[in-house]
């Protein structure tokens, strides 16, 4: 799945499938929320927020994109908006 595919929505969360090098910042099997960056993609990086609760670019091998059902994600993002504040 790409970020650029035009028919279908941009997905906002990936699973972590690999960790290995960054124990501490990632964990095998965790949702994280992705923020688009079409210039990290160009290179082959996805953009989460990881377990700093700050955004860092990472290989795109180390997680699998995810579309989850509309209601779902947005519940995600709304909690992780309220977090933030």
């Amino acid at each position: 799945m790409t970020m650029n595919n035009r028919h279908s929505p941009t997905p906002y969360f990936a699973v972590c499938v690999n960790n290995e090098g960054y124990p501490a910042s990632l964990e095998v099997g965790k949702l994280y929320r992705v923020i688009p960056d079409e210039e990290a993609a160009v290179h082959g990086y996805i953009r989460v927020i990881d377990e700093s609760g700050e955004d860092y670019g990472y290989s795109t091998e180390r997680f699998y994109l995810v579309a989850l059902p509309q209601a779902v994600e947005q519940t995600l993002l709304f909690a992780a908006e309220e977090l933030a504040v």
